[in-house]
């Protein structure tokens, strides 16, 4: 906000005749309390001034006085409402004097503003955006007492893809908060918020990348720029961690000039000639200083820029004056010197302009760089012009670019003379400038020095501001001013003068404050630091019946992205109160800060007195905490470590009547400084706390390393180690928890019991050999004591002399995991249904790795409920596997929807997975509105059928852009051939879904069923040629599929004819066993996915057309089927069986659904029996039970009148077994090949999966070799669209460059051998395994895979 205040400084008495003057804001904001004030100088008479401000509809009077006497006095009004134009008038009449001065006013309304906050500046995929929406009007109240979104906020990503939206979502607060959830897969990039309320828009960025927070910050202290020329260029360079202390470690620095195109501290000077060697043409003016610091493996660095001056020395005027009586001789003084004071330098001293300069004198500095001169003015009778140069003569051209130089001084002096209208004042004014920024709620002196030449003196010299009036003392006169919260962040003093002779003279100043606010907010923690898990009180303090917002943030991420979280810089940001020109009216510098002078009086100001515009200061208040040690004493507080936040707080809190709050809050686990930031709204308007810190810190703590997972049987070195930042030193005693879950053997000796004294730390470590598999927790212990005499001075900490810290570990079985299901879908009527089963280990399992499970529920898509997440437990990097993600939620929340069992719980899930599928479809997304397989390449006419008919049923759960499937549906219909059928672009990667009949076919019936669903009609233009198209190829119905997919076309058609004719042939070559009916596609096929497939189209299409009892009990066969080819996770084979079978279980649970009936279970194992009760309370509760007996016979027992669901999984885990797949692990030369061929003509797509062998982590890097290369936990995931023997593909890999580099970060002895796994996508079953181990560093894999 910046505000001007008027000062004014009145010579008053031998004025020619009667003046007046009232200045007002050139701007007015409408609602708002405005003031103006008005002089009347040397009347006469008796004279009536009157102030009106006028439109053209009406006018009011704002002052009218009468008076015979000086008066200098001000007005407050209220403005009007509406956003125009008007004339401020001004209008002194007596009985012999009359004058009239009318000036524009312009009055505007200020809309209500509005600030978003996120808790962070930046997040990794998969974690969850929280973000505040705060209204406020133009004084920074709050808007309205509720939060109301008007029209709607969005969610961008970095692509500009609209996943998120919300729409006028309302809060009773003053604080609208809302969040979301990005996936895993969420792109990097600069996301934005974006709240529309009317025709405005508010944006608020935040990034989204793969990081790992840094533990400590690097601080570069330097200076902005240097000179060319100068010796040395010094810079010291600190470490500091986020709890405080300095970093010992290796600090590497370079200080680099680019070309065109232990105490945690090291303080360093370099010569400047280093980088002036090259040719400069070749070189940038700026030097760049890196500071990279290593701490036992943790690398941070920061970067600043220091800029290339190419001013050597300036020399400069200093203490002379700028105005000379003629005939007299003045004293004048120079400075030489950059910064740095020259002694014993030359310099010269000239009179006149540059190019017609007169030498006048030679000088010399004295050791303090300054020279004094004299000059004798009788020979001059106007303006003299001097400059001070280096040189001893002057120079007519301007330096060179790039060239080296000094800067002259010059000055102008004015001569002494009285004013008139044909010569302009020499007197001037200036407001002296106080370093900034001034704090808040103090009072600052400031000054206004005046040098009045040639006018008549006044008997008494007067400074008016706003309407007080102080005495004031010839040449300078001062006064206070209360700097409170209505003037931040900036202001504005104008001073100005009326001269005796009837001129103005004025000059103008801006001030920065401290970012402050009237309403006054506090955060205090009690204690002021604490260990972890200590439980500690934050008290908020505000106005009474305050609504506040608190955050804090690990300081951790502030390194990361600095100052991007600040609210208070987001606030002085808003649109403000700004008293800016209009109109401007004439040579008045008052309309320089916006002010317009009403006035008979003739203004002038020095040519030199001009409005630079507006400078920011940011200033961060900071209360630093101590990570001290004080508090009473107590027993020993013994710290569990295990949570570990970025964002620790985020709630709003609602401040009572008595203007405070506390909060209970238990410290994180992290040992770090948290940044917290307070805002809080009341009724009196907007406040903001200090940014205070709070450390969480103790004064010794320990730290676990241990890799991700291990295989069993392998050992690998444990380390911990104890940090000491006390000054003191004590005894620390490290133990861990002993554990059936591993062993572990001392390799520190007996050294697990030491002195450490302060500023030291301490490594001791164990092989650990895991026993168990599973997650295996590891906790160590350690304690500070003062027990032990080898510490002379033993002194322990108070708080936290206990540190105890656990981690996990996850120890995997050897070889492979396998899990085969046995599943049931049984319906009694009232009877009793039985089946069972024999399971039994096969003979190479590895022992201790089977598990057996049992699980029941009352529905059919029960099971692929509790996973929504993970049905296909199969990598999705690509398009076709996210929708097969995607879509299944659709259909069970459909079917939920229409028997009315979804629940909020259930809604609020699913829909988080299909936005957050829809998010990651996206990426796949191309202009043109088609989709791809990995968002490369061609569009692929099957995927984006395959997407739009998703979407399609989507968007009744979820926000679904409409442009983005209309895009799509264009793009489709423009693919459509003369004959209807629709072309192929992109590959079907299922190539057993081919046969005798074309892709085109296949394809056509697949997009006309999409459309279909999109409840397009079926004898539009576009539709109607397609069903032309697919019942011209009826007469070869040799492909399953084929027939299957265009019975379900025909179906939704409604074209009984062709759906009659189609059914009957599935009818003849259907697969009927028992109670069981499904399809192949050839009678020797034995793809479960494809018969899925088949089968499901056939369920669809009977299901569709208002099915008979005939037709249920048909389906009820099908149903039957399907359920045994369910995986453990409710899903199947592949992508589009799975999509397809829930799409036709969820229809066929629908019209079989009853509200009614229960059933018991009943499990009978070798050694247990289990029961387990379904009814219409639990139908969707998954009740699993392990069971004790891994293998042997198992029945299953149904009773009652409800249907119930049965699965009995089995997981074991084998040795691998040996199959064409080779591998071979060494150190590569700098080129060598992976080669890939295949004996058939062409494969479906193909997955290639690396386990990482333990101890070793992943480092992924870009390469043009495979479709697709990706990460998931320990595994690497290599997509190859397909292989054929037509095009063997050979890729050249190179140390730098290749597919996957393992690096060692734990040393692992007796290395159990990881898994290559590669498989065909559509038929999983089909596949090779081989192990691959090492016995030392290796740079890549060599890998050969044949297909039979």
């Amino acid at each position: 906000r910046i505000v001007a205040l008027a000062c004014c400084l009145l010579f008053a008495d031998r004025f020619s005749g009667l003046e007046y003057m009232v200045p007002i804001p050139a701007i007015l904001e409408a609602g708002t309390q405005a003031k103006f004030c008005a002089s009347l100088l040397q009347p006469n008479e008796s004279l009536t001034m009157t102030v009106t401000l006028r439109s053209k509809e009406m006018s009011t009077t704002l002052l009218q006085k009468m008076s015979e006497d000086e008066f200098h006095t001000c007005a407050e009004f209220v403005v009007i409402t509406e956003d125009e134009v008007q004339d401020f008038e001004v209008e002194v009449r007596g009985n012999t004097f009359y004058s009239k001065e009318v000036r524009k006013v312009k009055i505007i309304v200020r809309k209500p503003v509005t600030f978003i906050q996120t808790d962070k500046p930046l997040y990794l995929p998969g974690q969850t955006v929280h973000f505040r929406v705060v209204t406020l009007d133009s004084h920074l109240k709050p808007n309205c007492q509720k939060v109301r979104v008007q029209s709607v906020s969005s969610l961008i990503d970095s692509n500009n893809n609209l996943i998120g939206q919300w729409l006028n979502d309302t809060s009773d607060r003053t604080i609208l908060q809302l969040s979301y959830e990005l996936n895993t897969e969420a792109k990097e990039g600069v996301y934005t918020i974006m709240l529309a309320y009317g025709q405005e828009k508010k944006y608020h960025n935040f990034k989204v990348e793969k990081y790992v927070l840094p533990k400590f910050e690097v601080k570069i202290n330097t200076s902005e720029e240097v000179s060319i020329d100068q010796d040395q260029i010094t810079a010291k360079i600190c470490a500091e961690y986020t709890y405080k202390q300095p970093v010992p470690g290796n600090m590497k620095v370079d200080i680099c000039r680019p070309l065109q195109h232990n105490e945690g501290c090291v303080t360093m000077s370099i010569p400047m000639s280093t980088f002036i060697k090259l040719d400069k043409k070749v070189l940038q003016d700026v030097l760049e200083v890196t500071a990279k610091m290593q701490e036992e493996g943790t690398e941070h660095s920061q970067n600043q820029r220091i800029m290339i001056s190419y001013v050597v020395g300036k020399v400069s005027f200093i203490d002379t004056p700028k105005i000379y009586e003629k005939g007299s001789n003045f004293e004048g003084k120079a400075l030489d010197g950059n910064k740095v004071p020259i002694p014993d330098m030359p310099v010269y001293l000239f009179e006149g302009e540059t190019w017609s300069s007169r030498h006048l004198q030679n000088l010399t500095t004295d050791k303090n760089g300054v020279t004094t001169f004299t000059v004798d003015t009788s020979m001059y009778s106007g303006d003299i012009h001097l400059h001070v140069s280096k040189n001893a003569e002057p120079s007519l051209r301007y330096p060179n670019y790039r060239e080296p130089h000094f800067e002259n001084g010059d000055i102008t002096l004015s001569m002494a003379q009285e004013s008139s209208l044909d010569t302009k004042t020499v007197s001037f004014l200036r407001v002296k400038k106080v370093e900034g920024p001034l704090k808040c709620h103090t009072d600052v002196t400031f000054s206004i020095q005046y040098t009045v030449v040639k006018e008549a003196q006044s008997s008494m010299d007067v400074i008016f501001i706003n309407g007080v009036c102080f005495l004031a003392n010839e040449g300078e006169v001062t006064f206070n001013l209360h700097v409170d919260p209505e003037l931040a962040p900036e202001f504005h003093i104008v001073a100005y003068a009326i001269l005796s002779s009837g001129f103005v003279i004025a000059h103008e100043a801006e001030f920065s404050t401290e970012k402050c606010f009237g309403h006054k907010v506090l955060l205090d923690f009690s204690p002021s630091s604490a260990v972890p898990g200590e439980e500690i009180t934050l008290q908020v303090t505000g106005h009474p019946q305050s609504m506040c917002g608190i955050s804090a943030v690990d300081k951790s991420v502030l390194i990361k992205e600095p100052g991007k979280t600040y609210v208070c810089f987001q606030i002085f940001d808003l649109p403000k109160r700004y008293i800016i020109p209009y109109q401007p009216e004439g040579d008045d510098p008052h309309t320089n800060v916006g002010l317009k002078m009403a006035t008979n009086l003739f203004i002038r100001v020095p040519n030199c007195l001009k409005f630079m515009g507006r400078k920011y200061y940011q200033v961060q208040l900071v209360n630093a905490v101590s990570p001290g040690l004080g508090g009473a004493p107590a027993p020993p507080i013994e710290t569990a470590r295990s949570f570990f936040p970025e964002t620790w707080i985020w709630d709003l809190v609602e401040v009572g009547v008595s203007g405070t709050q506390d909060m209970s809050l238990t410290a994180p686990d992290t040992i770090t400084t948290w940044e917290t930031e307070a805002f809080c709204l009341s009724p009196q308007g907007f406040g903001l706390a200090p940014r205070k810190e709070f450390s969480i810190f103790q004064p010794f703590f320990l730290e676990l390393s241990l890799p991700y997972s291990i295989i069993r049987g392998e050992h690998f070195e444990l380390k911990a180690t104890v940090f000491n930042y006390m000054t003191s030193c004590f005894t620390v005693t490290v133990t861990p928890d002993q554990s059936s879950d591993y062993t572990l053997t001392p390799l520190s000796g007996n050294q697990y019991s030491f002195c450490l004294c302060g500023k030291e730390r301490r490594t001791v470590s164990w092989t650990m050999v895991p026993s168990a598999l599973g997650v295996v927790n590891v906790t160590v212990t350690a304690e500070a004591s003062g027990s032990d005499t080898s510490c002379s001075n033993d002194v322990v900490p108070e708080r936290g002399r206990i540190d105890t810290v656990t981690k996990s570990l996850i120890v995997k079985a050897e070889g492979v995991e396998k899990t085969d299901t046995y599943n049931w879908l049984l319906c009694p009527k009232g009877e009793s249904l039985t089946e069972e089963v024999n399971v039994n280990l096969q003979k190479d399992v590895i022992d201790g790795s089977a598990r057996a499970s049992v699980s029941v529920l009352g529905d059919i898509l029960g099971r692929a409920l509790k996973n929504l997440d993970g049905m296909l437990q199969m990598p999705y990097g690509c398009g076709e596997q996210n929708m097969a993600k995607l879509a299944p939620n659709i259909y069970i929340l459909q079917y939920l929807k229409n028997t009315n069992q979804l629940t909020p719980e259930i809604q609020e899930r699913a829909t988080n997975y299909l936005t957050s599928g829809y998010q990651r479809q996206l990426n796949y997304k191309h202009s043109d509105g088609a989709y791809s397989t990995f968002g490369t390449g061609d569009g692929n006419t099957w995927l984006t059928a395959f997407v739009l008919r998703s979407f399609a049923k989507a968007q009744s759960f979820i926000f679904i852009d409409p442009s983005v499937m209309e895009q799509s549906k264009t793009w489709l219909e423009g693919k459509q051939r003369e004959n209807g059928c629709f072309q192929q672009v992109g590959k079907l990667f299922n190539n057993r879904m081919r046969g005798g009949v074309s892709d085109d076919v296949t394809l056509s019936a697949y997009i006309t069923a999409a459309m279909l669903e999109r409840n397009v009609a079926a004898d539009s233009p576009v539709l109607s040629n397609s069903l032309s198209c697919l019942k011209a190829s009826m007469r070869d119905l040799t492909n399953t599929y084929t027939t299957a997919l265009m019975a379900y076309v025909f179906t939704l058609a409604g074209d009984t004819e062709a759906r009659t004719l189609l059914l009957g042939h599935l009818d003849k070559v259907g697969v009927s066993q028992g109670g069981f009916l499904h399809w192949s596609q050839t009678a020797e096929d034995t793809s479960a996915s494809l018969s899925v497939e088949i089968s499901s189209y056939v369920l669809l299409a009977k299901l569709s057309a208002s099915p008979s009892t005939e037709d249920l009990g048909y389906a009820a066969k099908i149903v039957r089927w399907l359920t045994t080819q369910q995986n453990y996770y409710g899903g199947f084979s592949s992508t589009q069986d799975t999509v397809v079978a829930l799409q036709a279980l969820a229809l066929y649970s629908t019209l079989v659904f009853s509200p009614e009936g229960s059933s018991t279970v009943t499990i009978q194992a070798p050694s247990t029996e289990l029961t387990f009760d379904v009814n219409q309370n639990n139908k969707l509760l998954y009740q699993e039970r392990l069971l004790q007996d891994v293998e042997g016979k198992y029945s299953v027992e149904v009773k009652g009148t409800a249907c119930a669901v049965i699965q009995v999984s089995e997981k074991q885990c084998f040795f691998v077994c040996f199959f064409t797949l080779s591998i071979e692990l060494k150190y590569l030369k700098p080129v060598d090949q992976l080669n890939l061929s295949v004996l058939q003509p062409t494969t479906n797509m193909v997955i290639l999966d690396i386990k990482v062998l333990s101890g070793f982590s992943i480092d992924l890097r870009g390469t043009p070799l495979v479709d697709r290369v990706e990460q998931k936990q320990d595994h690497v995931l290599v997509y190859l669209e397909e292989v054929g023997s037509s095009h063997n593909k050979h890729f050249i890999m190179h140390c730098n460059y290749f597919i996957v580099v393992l690096v060692q970060e734990f040393p692992v002895s007796n290395l159990k051998p990881a898994v290559v796994r590669i498989y065909d996508y559509y038929q999983p079953s089909k596949s090779n395994i081989q192990s691959h181990s090492m016995n030392r560093n290796i740079c890549g894999l060599r890998i050969r895979f044949e297909e039979s």
